[in-house]
């Protein structure tokens, strides 16, 4: 007995396995994980050296080469650049692309132990040595901090207030903030005044580099109890530097920093990264997404805390909406599941006026169905809904309903010729179920290249659209040729 007659003849077990797939696709579809683009594993990493006061050539023979030869041991290399130019170096190095997101974290670690035993045999000079790993973090919300009369630092202390808060939201990977710039305290010293004075350069900055180094005072025992002292000699503000002592503490005539110089308060004069928002200096707020989530309810879960926030935000402070991956996404879930709507109801009046009613009714039903069987296979293997899982999606409409027409007309025809039901479903079953699947084994080997292509550098979005349209064509070529058959002779009994 094949499936189809099976499905005929046990109309509750048919209509139970309908209805656990209509609430097992709906549930899932609910269930599933929501973002713009699939998650795209980056395989570059970037060394950043400095070398201060070192020429070009040196930084190149004394910096660059070492870090090059340390890191070309590895076997994952694909290619290493580099650029040398005075006080820094920049290595890029990028790995095979048959690495995925799995070894990846590994090889990371690795690179950074080869330059870690490396740093020793470095020249004296070299300040920092740090390796960028996170170039795949996607900040899918981000807003612009701007406040008219405020600071750079005022605005950062609210940006880092919001920071400690928005980390604390479920779903949310990771805050950071970019446009801020340094605070620094300005000494302007008078030679004029030095001299006047008799007072050494040398001696001024030697005091200057002492203020706020943390040193171990020692400790002293009182009662049986140790007690750590630490020495009071930290400078917080601009009168605390103006009032440093330079000179005169043996004669106790007494000269302070400020009879000598001028100190100000202010950012650094070169700054690394200005961010503007219609004009305004502003500071940028990302906020990253975990793995798996659904941004639209994360970034409702943020909407929500900011709102929360809200009275504590201070006035003249404005917190623009600069771009919302959250909006973005549920917008193209809601545009694929009108397209799945319209692709219904165009085959339920197309085949309306070629095959009837019920034949529509049904073949638009088998789409439903399998659009829902999709969406429980695509949670079983974790498959995100993004623009490339729906595009699949898309394209697989127009493939749907080319089998479910056979079948429905081939029943039709058997009917005609005086065929029962069940015996007109089971011989158009038999006829077609070889070439049928014949087409679906085509259309399948045409997109299963894309899931072997692992080599490129966007193999991770090939994969997906490759196997959403696998999981598709599958469960379509099974649905056509066991669920069509028996639901038709069904309907029209």
């Amino acid at each position: 007995m094949s499936i189809a007659e099976y499905s005929i003849k046990n109309k509750v077990i048919s209509w139970l396995f309908l209805i656990i797939l209509t609430v097992g696709g709906i549930s899932s579809f609910f269930e599933l994980g929501r973002l713009e683009d699939p998650a795209f594993t980056i395989k570059d990493a970037m060394i950043i050296a400095t070398y201060p006061g070192a020429t070009s050539t040196e930084v190149e023979e004394e910096l660059t080469y070492p870090i090059e030869k340390a890191v070309r041991q590895l076997p994952y290399i694909d290619k290493v650049t580099s650029t040398s130019s005075a006080g820094m170096t920049q290595i890029m190095v990028s790995m095979e692309m048959i690495y995925g997101p799995d070894e990846l974290p590994q090889i990371w670690d690795e690179m950074r132990r080869k330059v870690n035993d490396l740093k020793p045999m470095l020249p004296a000079g070299v300040n920092s040595l740090q390796i960028i790993d996170d170039f795949g973090d996607v900040y899918g919300v981000m807003y612009m901090l701007t406040g008219k009369g405020y600071s750079y630092d005022e605005l950062k202390q609210y940006a880092d207030y919001l920071i400690r808060e928005l980390d604390l939201v479920e779903g949310v990977g990771k805050v950071s903030i970019a446009g801020q710039q340094q605070e620094q305290i300005f000494v302007e010293i008078s030679l004029e005044r030095m001299a006047a004075l008799n007072l050494d350069m040398n001696t001024v900055v030697g005091l200057l580099n002492q203020q706020n180094s943390v040193q171990s005072a020692g400790e002293i025992m009182i009662n049986g109890q140790s007690l750590v002292i630490r020495p009071n000699g930290t400078m917080n503000s601009v009168e605390a530097v103006e009032n440093l002592v330079i000179h005169g503490r043996d004669t106790g005539n007494l000269i302070r920093l400020k009879d000598v110089a001028t100190v100000t308060r202010g950012v650094q004069e070169k700054p690394g990264n200005v961010v503007l928002f219609n004009g305004e200096p502003a500071i940028n707020l990302g906020i990253a997404f975990a793995d798996g989530v659904n941004v639209v309810e994360v970034g409702q879960r943020v909407d929500a805390r900011l709102a929360e926030l809200e009275s504590f935000k201070p006035a003249g402070i404005t917190l623009n909406n600069f771009y919302n991956q959250a909006q973005e996404v549920d917008k193209s879930v809601k545009d694929f599941i009108i397209s799945l709507g319209e692709a219904v109801a165009i085959v339920i009046v197309v085949l309306l006026f070629a095959m009837g009613l019920r034949s529509g009714l049904i073949i638009g039903a088998v789409l439903l169905l399998t659009v829902f069987g999709t969406f429980i296979l695509m949670k079983m293997n974790n498959i995100e809904l993004h623009r490339i899982s729906l595009g699949a999606l898309i394209i697989a409409l127009g493939m749907l309903v080319d089998n479910a027409i056979v079948v429905v007309e081939g029943i039709l025809v058997g009917i005609k010729r005086g065929r029962t039901k069940i015996q007109a479903a089971v011989d158009i079953t038999k006829q077609t179920q070889w070439p049928l699947l014949g087409a679906t084994v085509i259309a399948i080997t045409a997109f299963a290249r894309l899931v072997c292509r692992r080599t490129l550098p966007v193999s991770s979005w090939l994969i997906v659209l490759g196997a959403v349209l696998l999981l598709v064509l599958e469960l379509d070529h099974r649905a056509d040729v066991n669920a069509v058959p028996g639901r038709s002779a069904v309907e029209r009994r």
